[in-house]
């Protein structure tokens, strides 16, 4: 009997090796993430996002993590092509989709297919809940209060207290987070006199006319400027469809139309841009060093979004104030947000990047390199259940 013990034990004793080594090697090989990404676009600010993605995911490599960002090839806000893209990477089997709507009821079916196979969706650009859809996680910042961040930048232009134009300026680091709770504690302070002196005359370019986004960053804008009486809004706002060609096409002849407005928001960055080459171009673009001179055919213009161009625009001076909407976050935090997700990691439903100004005195905080928290993949795959 005690032979027999002998033999059995020498004979597991090497599996008993094997299956240690095996487990070790399970616990200390890279975990496979795939993350589907359908921007509806892949230029401009959905370049920059796409970027930090792939950066996010270089800095998991050895650290626990091999994750794959495959991105679809969205163009020009093409609704059908971004819902083939998200049925597309439903086929590929793809860990977690992420998605910035280009319309937000179109998409809801294609990710209600995602969520039945088992896919985890991240929904970008957003922070409103859709309604009758399930989703993981959004990332994004509320489009009303961007746009009353824009709003707030061009009262504090035009007069009153802030860091920017004529008004008061307060003494405020570069660092400091220029969001809407910022102006709305300096604004606060004025009399309804005050507020009624600051005047300047500008012009709206909004994006697809209707849309939810164009929409809400109307109405938020209105929000602040109609506190200010003496800002007036020429005329109705134009549609640039959110691309450059058409925001210049829209400030092309708002500049023939008008010439004594002095600023012209932009609803994008794109189109943002192609105002300050129209102003640029008619020689009527008032750059940061002019000086704030209303009435005299000059053209400031404040715009939203935020990218490594615009920043060097804004860093010239060329664009007075731009809201910042965290694109290099939109990509660094989704692909975390993601790997949790596929990990079966609790995440946070709302990842809420506040919306804030950028302008000359702080440009070089945003681009080219961001400030933003080093994400610790190590504690992510001790705990990862994939």
């Amino acid at each position: 009997m005690k032979r027999l013990r002998q033999v059995l034990a020498a004979a597991i004793a090497p599996l008993a090796i094997i299956a240690s080594v095996s487990g070790a090697y399970s616990q200390d090989a890279p975990i496979e993430v795939t993350i589907g990404w359908a921007p509806p676009d892949v230029s401009g600010v959905f370049k920059t996002a796409t970027d930090f993605f792939e950066k996010s995911a270089a800095d998991a490599k050895g650290k626990g993590f091999d994750v794959k960002i495959i991105t679809s090839t969205g163009q020009g806000h093409d609704i059908a092509q971004q819902v083939n893209a998200i049925d597309d990477l439903i086929q590929q089997q793809v860990d977690v989709i992420a998605v910035s709507p280009a319309d937000v009821n179109s998409v809801k079916p294609a990710l209600r297919r995602a969520k039945e196979a088992g896919i985890g969706v991240i929904v970008v650009n957003l922070l409103e809940p859709i309604e009758g859809l399930e989703v993981d996680s959004y990332i994004g910042y509320d489009n009303t209060v961007a746009a009353e961040v824009s709003a707030s930048a061009v009262a504090d232009y035009f007069g009153a207290p802030g860091v920017l134009g004529a008004g008061d300026k307060l003494d405020v680091k570069p660092e400091t987070y220029l969001d809407r709770a910022f102006w709305k504690e300096n604004f606060d302070k004025l009399t309804p006199e005050q507020k009624a002196a600051i005047k300047a005359k500008g012009v709206i370019i909004e994006g697809v006319s209707g849309n939810f986004y164009s929409n809400t960053r109307l109405t938020g804008f209105r929000n602040v400027s109609k506190d200010f009486p003496g800002i007036e809004i020429v005329g109705a706002p134009c549609a640039g469809d959110w691309k450059r060609e058409k925001g210049t096409n829209c400030a092309e002849d708002f500049l023939q139309a008008h010439d004594d407005i002095d600023f012209i928001w932009a609803a994008s960055n794109e189109m943002g841009l192609g105002a300050m080459l129209a102003a640029q171009n008619a020689g009527r673009l008032e750059t940061a060093s002019d000086g704030v001179k209303v009435g005299d055919g000059k053209v400031a213009i404040f715009t939203n979004d935020v990218t490594p161009e615009s920043v060097d625009r804004i860093a010239e001076g060329k664009l007075i104030g731009e809201t910042t909407h965290g694109f290099a976050d939109w990509g660094w935090y989704g692909t975390k947000i993601a790997v949790e997700i596929a990990c079966k990691q609790d995440v946070e439903k709302i990842f809420d990047i506040r919306p804030r100004t950028v302008e000359i005195n702080n440009a070089r905080l945003f681009y080219p390199d961001p400030k933003l928290e080093q994400i610790d993949w190590a504690t992510m795959r001790a705990n990862c259940k994939k």
